[in-house]
Protein backbone atom coordinates (compact mmCIF):
# COMPACT_ATOMS: atom_id res chain seq x y z
CA UNK A 1 0.00 0.00 0.00
CA UNK A 2 1.66 3.13 -1.09
CA UNK A 3 1.98 5.89 1.81
CA UNK A 4 -0.65 7.88 0.57
CA UNK A 5 -2.84 5.33 0.81
CA UNK A 6 -2.37 4.92 3.98
CA UNK A 7 -2.14 8.43 5.35
CA UNK A 8 -5.63 9.01 3.46
CA UNK A 9 -7.06 6.18 5.22
CA UNK A 10 -5.65 7.39 8.50
CA UNK A 11 -7.49 10.58 7.81
CA UNK A 12 -10.87 8.61 7.12
CA UNK A 13 -10.33 7.27 9.71
CA UNK A 14 -9.83 10.31 12.45
CA UNK A 15 -13.10 11.74 10.83
CA UNK A 16 -15.05 8.81 11.36
CA UNK A 17 -13.83 8.17 14.86
CA UNK A 18 -14.70 12.36 15.11
CA UNK A 19 -17.78 11.86 13.64
CA UNK A 20 -18.89 9.00 16.07
CA UNK A 21 -17.34 11.16 18.87
CA UNK A 22 -19.99 13.40 18.04
CA UNK A 23 -22.62 11.36 17.47
CA UNK A 24 -22.02 10.23 20.89
CA UNK A 25 -22.22 13.39 22.32
CA UNK A 26 -25.05 14.15 20.69
CA UNK A 27 -26.88 11.22 22.11
CA UNK A 28 -25.85 11.39 25.41
CA UNK A 29 -27.07 15.05 25.26
CA UNK A 30 -30.12 14.33 23.50
CA UNK A 31 -30.50 11.46 26.47
CA UNK A 32 -29.59 14.15 29.31
CA UNK A 33 -31.94 16.15 27.54
CA UNK A 34 -34.72 13.89 27.91
CA UNK A 35 -33.91 12.91 31.03
CA UNK A 36 -34.24 16.04 32.59
CA UNK A 37 -37.71 16.46 30.24
CA UNK A 38 -39.22 13.68 31.92
CA UNK A 39 -37.92 14.29 35.42
CA UNK A 40 -39.57 17.65 35.11
CA UNK A 41 -42.69 16.67 32.74
CA UNK A 42 -46.00 17.04 34.92
CA UNK A 43 -48.05 14.39 33.72
CA UNK A 44 -46.90 10.87 34.12
CA UNK A 45 -45.18 8.95 31.72
CA UNK A 46 -45.87 5.13 31.40
CA UNK A 47 -43.53 2.92 29.45
CA UNK A 48 -44.58 -1.20 29.62
CA UNK A 49 -43.29 -4.49 27.51
CA UNK A 50 -45.50 -6.06 24.74
CA UNK A 51 -45.98 -8.47 27.93
CA UNK A 52 -46.74 -5.60 30.20
CA UNK A 53 -44.29 -5.71 32.23
CA UNK A 54 -42.82 -2.29 33.53
CA UNK A 55 -39.89 -0.67 31.38
CA UNK A 56 -39.78 2.46 32.91
CA UNK A 57 -41.98 5.32 34.63
CA UNK A 58 -41.21 8.87 35.29
CA UNK A 59 -41.11 10.81 38.75
CA UNK A 60 -44.15 12.47 38.12
CA UNK A 61 -46.03 9.17 37.73
CA UNK A 62 -44.23 8.49 41.38
CA UNK A 63 -45.92 11.30 42.53
CA UNK A 64 -49.08 10.93 40.99
CA UNK A 65 -50.09 6.95 41.72
CA UNK A 66 -47.65 6.58 44.72
CA UNK A 67 -45.59 3.23 43.08
CA UNK A 68 -41.44 3.76 42.76
CA UNK A 69 -39.86 2.41 39.25
CA UNK A 70 -37.42 0.13 41.73
CA UNK A 71 -41.31 -1.32 43.44
CA UNK A 72 -42.48 -1.88 39.73
CA UNK A 73 -40.14 -2.65 37.22
CA UNK A 74 -40.48 -5.98 35.28
CA UNK A 75 -43.64 -6.16 36.96
CA UNK A 76 -47.42 -6.02 35.91
CA UNK A 77 -48.94 -3.09 37.24
CA UNK A 78 -52.58 -4.09 38.12
CA UNK A 79 -54.13 -0.13 38.37
CA UNK A 80 -57.01 -0.62 36.18
CA UNK A 81 -60.07 -0.50 37.64
CA UNK A 82 -62.44 -3.72 37.36
CA UNK A 83 -65.79 -2.09 35.95
CA UNK A 84 -62.89 -0.88 33.08
CA UNK A 85 -61.08 -4.08 32.17
CA UNK A 86 -63.07 -4.17 28.64
CA UNK A 87 -62.55 -0.07 27.89
CA UNK A 88 -58.88 -1.17 28.53
CA UNK A 89 -59.12 -4.25 26.28
CA UNK A 90 -60.82 -1.72 23.70
CA UNK A 91 -58.47 0.89 23.97
CA UNK A 92 -55.11 -1.39 23.58
CA UNK A 93 -57.26 -2.63 20.17
CA UNK A 94 -57.15 0.80 19.22
CA UNK A 95 -53.62 1.63 19.76
CA UNK A 96 -51.72 -1.62 18.05
CA UNK A 97 -54.46 -0.40 14.88
CA UNK A 98 -53.42 2.95 14.82
CA UNK A 99 -49.84 2.87 16.17
CA UNK A 100 -51.30 5.73 18.77
CA UNK A 101 -54.06 6.88 20.87
CA UNK A 102 -55.04 10.31 22.00
CA UNK A 103 -57.31 11.65 24.41
CA UNK A 104 -58.69 8.35 26.14
CA UNK A 105 -60.43 9.51 29.19
CA UNK A 106 -60.29 6.93 31.62
CA UNK A 107 -59.97 5.74 34.86
CA UNK A 108 -56.72 4.36 37.17
CA UNK A 109 -56.34 3.20 40.72
CA UNK A 110 -53.38 4.64 43.04
CA UNK A 111 -51.32 3.02 45.19
CA UNK A 112 -52.91 3.52 48.22
CA UNK A 113 -56.74 3.09 46.60
CA UNK A 114 -57.54 6.23 45.70
CA UNK A 115 -59.14 6.60 41.70
CA UNK A 116 -57.94 8.94 39.41
CA UNK A 117 -59.82 10.26 36.29
CA UNK A 118 -56.91 10.00 33.28
CA UNK A 119 -56.26 11.46 29.49
CA UNK A 120 -54.08 8.81 27.79
CA UNK A 121 -51.96 9.47 24.74
CA UNK A 122 -49.65 7.16 23.43
CA UNK A 123 -48.03 5.18 21.01
CA UNK A 124 -45.99 1.78 20.17
CA UNK A 125 -42.13 2.02 20.36
CA UNK A 126 -40.05 -0.11 18.30
CA UNK A 127 -36.66 -1.58 17.98
CA UNK A 128 -33.69 -1.82 15.59
CA UNK A 129 -35.88 -4.44 13.54
CA UNK A 130 -38.90 -1.99 13.09
CA UNK A 131 -40.60 -4.61 15.35
CA UNK A 132 -43.17 -3.13 18.43
CA UNK A 133 -41.35 -3.64 21.34
CA UNK A 134 -43.63 -1.91 23.60
CA UNK A 135 -45.98 0.95 24.65
CA UNK A 136 -45.10 4.43 25.59
CA UNK A 137 -48.37 6.45 27.19
CA UNK A 138 -48.73 9.62 28.71
CA UNK A 139 -51.18 9.54 31.86
CA UNK A 140 -52.45 13.07 32.43
CA UNK A 141 -54.33 13.55 35.67
CA UNK A 142 -57.73 14.99 35.11
CA UNK A 143 -59.58 14.11 38.28
CA UNK A 144 -59.51 17.74 39.95
CA UNK A 145 -60.18 19.24 36.77
CA UNK A 146 -63.12 16.79 36.49
CA UNK A 147 -64.82 16.87 39.43
CA UNK A 148 -64.18 20.96 39.33
CA UNK A 149 -66.28 21.15 36.33
CA UNK A 150 -68.84 18.68 37.13
CA UNK A 151 -68.73 20.30 40.39
CA UNK A 152 -69.76 23.74 38.30
CA UNK A 153 -72.22 22.41 36.41
CA UNK A 154 -73.98 20.99 39.95
CA UNK A 155 -73.95 24.40 41.57
CA UNK A 156 -74.86 26.00 38.62
CA UNK A 157 -78.18 23.39 38.42
CA UNK A 158 -78.82 24.22 42.39
CA UNK A 159 -78.21 27.73 41.95
CA UNK A 160 -80.58 27.80 39.12
CA UNK A 161 -82.88 25.43 40.68
CA UNK A 162 -83.03 27.94 44.39
CA UNK A 163 -85.65 30.43 43.08
CA UNK A 164 -88.11 27.67 42.00
CA UNK A 165 -88.73 25.66 45.49
CA UNK A 166 -91.02 27.81 47.97
CA UNK A 167 -91.16 24.26 49.80
CA UNK A 168 -88.24 22.85 51.69
CA UNK A 169 -88.96 19.18 50.67
CA UNK A 170 -88.93 19.69 47.06
CA UNK A 171 -85.09 21.65 47.28
CA UNK A 172 -83.14 19.18 49.59
CA UNK A 173 -84.70 16.10 47.50
CA UNK A 174 -83.18 17.71 44.14
CA UNK A 175 -79.87 18.70 46.12
CA UNK A 176 -79.63 15.31 47.93
CA UNK A 177 -79.36 13.96 43.70
CA UNK A 178 -77.28 16.32 43.00
CA UNK A 179 -74.77 15.66 45.55
CA UNK A 180 -74.96 11.80 45.04
CA UNK A 181 -73.77 12.25 41.55
CA UNK A 182 -70.91 14.95 42.49
CA UNK A 183 -69.38 12.17 45.33
CA UNK A 184 -70.50 9.09 43.19
CA UNK A 185 -72.16 7.49 46.06
CA UNK A 186 -73.92 4.72 46.97
CA UNK A 187 -76.25 6.79 49.52
CA UNK A 188 -76.64 10.58 50.12
CA UNK A 189 -78.78 12.27 53.42
CA UNK A 190 -79.37 15.52 54.58
CA UNK A 191 -79.99 15.60 58.24
CA UNK A 192 -81.45 19.08 59.23
CA UNK A 193 -81.27 19.59 63.22
CA UNK A 194 -84.31 20.09 65.70
CA UNK A 195 -83.03 22.81 68.04
CA UNK A 196 -85.73 22.52 70.64
CA UNK A 197 -85.51 18.96 71.41
CA UNK A 198 -81.58 18.70 70.43
CA UNK A 199 -82.23 15.68 67.74
CA UNK A 200 -80.89 15.18 64.01
CA UNK A 201 -83.78 13.57 61.92
CA UNK A 202 -83.51 12.35 58.08
CA UNK A 203 -84.87 15.56 56.16
CA UNK A 204 -84.12 14.06 52.94
CA UNK A 205 -82.63 10.21 51.87
CA UNK A 206 -81.62 9.43 48.09
CA UNK A 207 -81.08 5.91 48.61
CA UNK A 208 -82.24 2.84 46.70
CA UNK A 209 -86.31 3.45 46.40
CA UNK A 210 -88.64 5.75 48.14
CA UNK A 211 -89.79 2.80 50.39
CA UNK A 212 -86.58 2.98 51.56
CA UNK A 213 -86.10 6.44 51.72
CA UNK A 214 -88.96 6.72 53.86
CA UNK A 215 -87.47 4.23 56.51
CA UNK A 216 -85.01 6.97 57.29
CA UNK A 217 -87.24 9.80 57.76
CA UNK A 218 -88.91 8.11 60.70
CA UNK A 219 -85.67 8.19 62.81
CA UNK A 220 -84.51 10.71 65.05
CA UNK A 221 -81.36 10.66 67.27
CA UNK A 222 -79.93 13.03 70.17
CA UNK A 223 -77.81 15.88 68.24
CA UNK A 224 -74.51 14.14 69.67
CA UNK A 225 -74.95 10.42 68.57
CA UNK A 226 -73.13 8.93 65.58
CA UNK A 227 -70.80 10.16 62.97
CA UNK A 228 -73.12 13.30 61.94
CA UNK A 229 -73.75 13.98 65.72
CA UNK A 230 -69.90 14.41 66.10
CA UNK A 231 -69.74 16.34 62.89
CA UNK A 232 -72.54 18.76 63.67
CA UNK A 233 -71.57 19.08 67.32
CA UNK A 234 -68.14 20.04 66.05
CA UNK A 235 -68.41 21.71 62.70
CA UNK A 236 -65.69 19.78 61.54
CA UNK A 237 -66.23 17.52 58.31
CA UNK A 238 -65.35 13.75 59.15
CA UNK A 239 -64.24 10.35 57.19
CA UNK A 240 -64.68 7.28 58.87
CA UNK A 241 -62.93 4.74 56.12
CA UNK A 242 -64.65 1.49 57.74
CA UNK A 243 -67.08 2.33 60.21
CA UNK A 244 -66.65 -1.39 61.89
CA UNK A 245 -63.62 0.32 63.57
CA UNK A 246 -65.70 3.82 64.34
CA UNK A 247 -66.33 3.39 68.55
CA UNK A 248 -69.48 6.07 67.82
CA UNK A 249 -70.71 5.08 64.66
CA UNK A 250 -74.25 5.09 64.61
CA UNK A 251 -75.54 1.11 63.92
CA UNK A 252 -79.20 1.92 64.83
CA UNK A 253 -79.58 3.47 61.49
CA UNK A 254 -78.14 0.44 59.84
CA UNK A 255 -80.81 -1.91 61.77
CA UNK A 256 -83.87 0.01 61.12
CA UNK A 257 -83.07 0.52 57.53
CA UNK A 258 -81.44 -1.44 54.88
CA UNK A 259 -78.68 0.13 54.44
CA UNK A 260 -75.16 -1.72 54.96
CA UNK A 261 -72.88 1.41 55.86
CA UNK A 262 -69.07 0.70 54.89
CA UNK A 263 -67.31 4.15 54.75
CA UNK A 264 -68.95 7.36 55.41
CA UNK A 265 -68.18 11.23 55.06
CA UNK A 266 -69.90 13.70 56.72
CA UNK A 267 -70.30 17.78 56.11
CA UNK A 268 -71.68 20.20 58.28
CA UNK A 269 -74.36 23.02 57.18
CA UNK A 270 -73.04 25.77 58.37
CA UNK A 271 -74.71 29.49 58.68
CA UNK A 272 -72.53 32.01 59.88
CA UNK A 273 -73.53 32.10 63.78
CA UNK A 274 -74.47 28.37 64.09
CA UNK A 275 -74.55 24.95 62.64
CA UNK A 276 -78.40 23.70 61.07
CA UNK A 277 -77.58 20.09 59.81
CA UNK A 278 -74.94 17.76 58.11
CA UNK A 279 -74.58 16.00 55.19
CA UNK A 280 -73.69 12.87 55.25
CA UNK A 281 -72.59 10.47 51.67
CA UNK A 282 -72.01 6.46 52.78
CA UNK A 283 -70.18 3.89 50.09
CA UNK A 284 -68.05 5.19 47.68
CA UNK A 285 -68.97 3.34 44.91
CA UNK A 286 -65.06 4.14 43.79
CA UNK A 287 -62.10 4.10 45.75
CA UNK A 288 -61.78 5.65 49.44
CA UNK A 289 -63.35 9.34 50.37
CA UNK A 290 -60.64 12.28 50.42
CA UNK A 291 -59.98 15.53 51.01
CA UNK A 292 -61.06 16.24 47.38
CA UNK A 293 -64.42 15.12 48.45
CA UNK A 294 -64.44 17.18 51.52
CA UNK A 295 -64.30 20.25 49.64
CA UNK A 296 -66.63 19.86 47.03
CA UNK A 297 -69.30 18.55 49.40
CA UNK A 298 -68.44 21.30 51.57
CA UNK A 299 -68.74 23.67 48.32
CA UNK A 300 -72.38 22.30 48.43
CA UNK A 301 -73.15 23.21 52.28
CA UNK A 302 -71.88 26.42 51.89
CA UNK A 303 -73.61 26.83 48.97
CA UNK A 304 -77.13 25.42 50.14
CA UNK A 305 -77.06 26.68 54.09
CA UNK A 306 -78.75 29.49 53.59
CA UNK A 307 -81.22 28.63 51.14
CA UNK A 308 -82.57 25.70 53.43
CA UNK A 309 -82.54 28.15 56.20
CA UNK A 310 -84.44 30.70 54.38
CA UNK A 311 -86.95 28.29 52.87
CA UNK A 312 -87.52 26.45 56.33
CA UNK A 313 -88.20 30.36 57.79
CA UNK A 314 -90.40 30.68 55.04
CA UNK A 315 -92.36 27.32 55.54
CA UNK A 316 -92.73 28.08 59.73
CA UNK A 317 -93.96 31.63 58.71
CA UNK A 318 -96.42 30.27 56.24
CA UNK A 319 -97.55 27.17 58.85
CA UNK A 320 -97.88 30.12 61.25
CA UNK A 321 -99.90 32.28 58.75
CA UNK A 322 -102.17 29.46 58.04
CA UNK A 323 -102.67 28.70 62.03
CA UNK A 324 -103.47 32.42 62.42
CA UNK A 325 -106.08 32.32 60.06
CA UNK A 326 -107.86 29.48 61.24
CA UNK A 327 -107.76 31.21 64.79
CA UNK A 328 -108.63 34.22 63.42
CA UNK A 329 -111.62 33.03 61.86
CA UNK A 330 -112.95 31.36 64.88
CA UNK A 331 -112.35 34.56 66.51
CA UNK A 332 -114.13 36.28 63.86
CA UNK A 333 -117.72 33.61 64.20
CA UNK A 334 -117.11 33.78 68.33
CA UNK A 335 -117.29 37.87 67.92
CA UNK A 336 -119.87 37.89 65.76
CA UNK A 337 -122.20 35.43 67.41
CA UNK A 338 -121.61 37.38 70.31
CA UNK A 339 -122.52 41.18 68.28
CA UNK A 340 -125.43 39.96 66.61
CA UNK A 341 -126.87 37.03 68.53
CA UNK A 342 -127.07 37.40 71.84
CA UNK A 343 -129.28 41.21 70.83
CA UNK A 344 -132.66 39.06 69.97
CA UNK A 345 -132.67 36.87 73.38
CA UNK A 346 -131.45 39.70 75.43
CA UNK A 347 -133.80 42.47 74.55
CA UNK A 348 -136.73 38.91 74.44
CA UNK A 349 -135.68 38.85 78.12
CA UNK A 350 -135.74 42.17 78.81
CA UNK A 351 -138.87 42.63 77.59
CA UNK A 352 -140.81 39.82 79.30
CA UNK A 353 -139.38 40.97 82.57
CA UNK A 354 -140.85 44.70 82.33
CA UNK A 355 -144.54 43.09 80.61
CA UNK A 356 -144.39 40.58 83.99
CA UNK A 357 -143.61 43.77 86.21
CA UNK A 358 -146.56 45.81 84.65
CA UNK A 359 -148.85 42.68 84.97
CA UNK A 360 -148.34 42.17 88.98
CA UNK A 361 -148.84 45.57 88.89
CA UNK A 362 -151.85 45.82 86.70
CA UNK A 363 -153.08 42.66 89.37
CA UNK A 364 -152.72 45.37 92.21
CA UNK A 365 -149.98 42.39 93.53
CA UNK A 366 -147.07 44.72 95.47
CA UNK A 367 -144.82 42.60 96.50
CA UNK A 368 -141.46 44.26 96.98
CA UNK A 369 -139.51 40.80 96.78
CA UNK A 370 -140.62 40.01 93.51
CA UNK A 371 -140.08 43.78 92.09
CA UNK A 372 -136.50 43.23 93.57
CA UNK A 373 -136.12 40.20 91.59
CA UNK A 374 -137.45 41.19 88.44
CA UNK A 375 -135.62 44.62 88.63
CA UNK A 376 -131.99 43.13 89.42
CA UNK A 377 -132.59 40.43 86.25
CA UNK A 378 -133.09 43.74 83.91
CA UNK A 379 -130.02 45.42 85.52
CA UNK A 380 -128.03 42.21 84.60
CA UNK A 381 -129.68 41.83 80.89
CA UNK A 382 -128.62 45.46 80.84
CA UNK A 383 -124.84 44.34 81.80
CA UNK A 384 -125.02 41.66 78.97
CA UNK A 385 -126.43 43.81 76.41
CA UNK A 386 -123.93 46.49 76.78
CA UNK A 387 -121.40 43.98 76.71
CA UNK A 388 -122.44 42.92 73.70
CA UNK A 389 -121.98 46.57 72.24
CA UNK A 390 -118.25 46.88 73.99
CA UNK A 391 -117.85 43.95 71.71
CA UNK A 392 -119.00 45.49 68.55
CA UNK A 393 -116.96 48.26 69.89
CA UNK A 394 -114.17 45.56 69.47
CA UNK A 395 -114.95 44.72 65.90
CA UNK A 396 -114.90 48.56 64.79
CA UNK A 397 -117.35 47.91 61.78
CA UNK A 398 -120.92 46.99 61.35
CA UNK A 399 -122.23 44.28 59.10
CA UNK A 400 -123.48 46.46 56.26
CA UNK A 401 -124.18 43.27 53.96
CA UNK A 402 -126.87 42.34 56.61
CA UNK A 403 -128.05 46.18 56.67
CA UNK A 404 -128.40 46.17 52.82
CA UNK A 405 -130.13 42.75 52.93
CA UNK A 406 -132.43 43.51 55.63
CA UNK A 407 -132.96 46.96 54.09
CA UNK A 408 -134.04 45.36 50.83
CA UNK A 409 -135.99 43.01 52.52
CA UNK A 410 -138.03 45.67 53.81
CA UNK A 411 -138.49 47.64 51.35
CA UNK A 412 -139.58 44.60 49.18
CA UNK A 413 -142.06 43.99 51.41
CA UNK A 414 -143.20 47.30 52.66
CA UNK A 415 -146.63 47.61 50.99
CA UNK A 416 -148.03 43.91 52.09
CA UNK A 417 -146.59 44.77 55.69
CA UNK A 418 -148.24 48.07 56.07
CA UNK A 419 -151.78 46.09 54.58
CA UNK A 420 -150.95 43.28 56.85
CA UNK A 421 -150.68 46.17 59.99
CA UNK A 422 -153.72 47.92 59.30
CA UNK A 423 -155.40 45.04 59.05
CA UNK A 424 -154.36 43.58 62.42
CA UNK A 425 -153.73 46.57 64.51
CA UNK A 426 -153.75 50.37 64.76
CA UNK A 427 -150.30 50.61 64.93
CA UNK A 428 -149.25 51.93 61.37
CA UNK A 429 -145.95 53.20 62.43
CA UNK A 430 -144.93 49.81 63.17
CA UNK A 431 -142.75 49.61 59.55
CA UNK A 432 -141.07 52.94 60.18
CA UNK A 433 -139.88 51.61 63.74
CA UNK A 434 -138.53 48.55 61.74
CA UNK A 435 -136.60 50.31 59.92
CA UNK A 436 -135.07 52.32 62.49
CA UNK A 437 -134.53 49.58 64.15
CA UNK A 438 -132.06 47.94 61.62
CA UNK A 439 -130.80 51.18 60.93
CA UNK A 440 -129.61 51.04 65.00
CA UNK A 441 -128.03 48.05 65.00
CA UNK A 442 -126.58 47.47 61.14
CA UNK A 443 -126.61 51.31 60.19
CA UNK A 444 -123.60 52.91 59.78
CA UNK A 445 -122.73 55.60 62.10
CA UNK A 446 -120.49 58.74 61.78
CA UNK A 447 -118.33 59.39 64.41
CA UNK A 448 -116.52 63.01 65.11
CA UNK A 449 -114.27 64.45 67.58
CA UNK A 450 -115.21 67.25 70.05
CA UNK A 451 -113.67 69.35 72.36
CA UNK A 452 -115.06 68.58 76.16
CA UNK A 453 -114.42 69.32 79.07
CA UNK A 454 -113.58 66.16 81.03
CA UNK A 455 -114.71 67.37 84.54
CA UNK A 456 -118.30 68.11 84.03
CA UNK A 457 -118.75 65.64 81.48
CA UNK A 458 -117.50 63.07 84.22
CA UNK A 459 -120.14 64.69 86.83
CA UNK A 460 -122.87 64.14 84.58
CA UNK A 461 -121.98 60.63 83.62
CA UNK A 462 -121.67 59.80 87.34
CA UNK A 463 -125.33 61.42 88.09
CA UNK A 464 -126.54 59.64 84.87
CA UNK A 465 -124.56 56.07 86.47
CA UNK A 466 -125.61 56.65 90.11
CA UNK A 467 -129.14 55.24 89.99
CA UNK A 468 -128.12 52.13 88.24
CA UNK A 469 -126.15 51.41 91.67
CA UNK A 470 -128.42 52.28 94.19
CA UNK A 471 -128.81 48.49 95.45
CA UNK A 472 -124.88 48.70 96.21
CA UNK A 473 -123.51 50.26 99.75
CA UNK A 474 -120.61 51.55 97.91
CA UNK A 475 -119.06 55.00 98.79
CA UNK A 476 -117.46 57.11 95.33
CA UNK A 477 -114.66 59.19 95.82
CA UNK A 478 -114.14 61.55 93.14
CA UNK A 479 -110.54 63.27 92.38
CA UNK A 480 -109.80 64.87 89.32
CA UNK A 481 -108.78 68.46 88.24
CA UNK A 482 -110.94 70.88 86.57
CA UNK A 483 -110.56 72.73 83.51
CA UNK A 484 -109.26 69.77 82.15
CA UNK A 485 -110.41 69.62 77.75
CA UNK A 486 -109.70 66.45 75.89
CA UNK A 487 -110.88 66.27 72.05
CA UNK A 488 -112.19 62.91 71.20
CA UNK A 489 -115.79 61.44 70.26
CA UNK A 490 -118.41 61.70 72.60
CA UNK A 491 -119.32 57.52 71.71
CA UNK A 492 -115.60 56.30 72.59
CA UNK A 493 -115.57 58.83 75.73
CA UNK A 494 -119.14 57.52 76.87
CA UNK A 495 -117.87 53.60 76.18
CA UNK A 496 -114.91 54.20 78.49
CA UNK A 497 -116.61 55.94 81.26
CA UNK A 498 -119.48 54.04 81.15
CA UNK A 499 -117.07 50.97 81.48
CA UNK A 500 -114.88 52.32 84.22
CA UNK A 501 -117.22 53.48 86.57
CA UNK A 502 -119.38 49.98 86.17
CA UNK A 503 -116.10 48.03 86.74
CA UNK A 504 -115.26 50.00 89.97
CA UNK A 505 -119.12 49.73 91.09
CA UNK A 506 -119.18 45.67 90.19
CA UNK A 507 -116.17 44.83 91.37
CA UNK A 508 -115.81 46.65 94.77
CA UNK A 509 -117.45 44.40 97.40
CA UNK A 510 -120.27 45.78 99.40
CA UNK A 511 -117.82 45.30 102.92
CA UNK A 512 -114.72 45.82 101.07
CA UNK A 513 -112.01 48.93 100.35
CA UNK A 514 -111.09 49.44 96.69
CA UNK A 515 -109.98 53.27 97.86
CA UNK A 516 -107.14 55.90 96.59
CA UNK A 517 -104.44 55.17 98.85
CA UNK A 518 -105.30 57.44 102.11
CA UNK A 519 -109.14 57.30 101.57
CA UNK A 520 -110.78 54.87 103.98
CA UNK A 521 -114.14 53.45 104.56
CA UNK A 522 -116.30 51.94 101.89
CA UNK A 523 -115.04 53.94 98.29
CA UNK A 524 -114.50 53.33 94.68
CA UNK A 525 -111.90 55.71 93.59
CA UNK A 526 -112.11 56.75 89.62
Amino acid sequence: MKLTDKQSALRDAQTAEKSTRLLYQESRLAQKRLRTLLKFLPDSVFVFTLDNTVEYINPAFERIFGWTLKEIKGKNIRFIPDHLNDQAKQGMKQLFENQAVHDFETQRYTKDGRILDILINGSIFYDEDNLPAGQILILRDMTIEKRMAKSNKIMFKISNALHQYQELGGLIALINQEIQKLISVEGAFILLADESKDQLYFFSAQYRDLESENKFKKIRFPADQGVSGRVYKTGEPLIIPDVTKCSFFLQRVDDETDLVTENILSVPIKLKDRTIGVVSVVNKNHGEFDNTDIELLSMVTNTIALPIENTRIHEELRKSYEELKTLNHAKDKVINHLAHELKTPIAVLKASMTLLLKKFKALGVENHLIESVLTRGQRNLNRILDIQYEVEDLLREKDFKAYNILNKLLDACKDELTTLIETETENVDIVSRVHNTIESLFGPTKIQSRTILFDKYLTKQIEQLRTKFMHRTCLLNLQMDTNVSINIPTEILDTITKGLIRNAFEYTPDAGNRGHPGTMGKTSWI
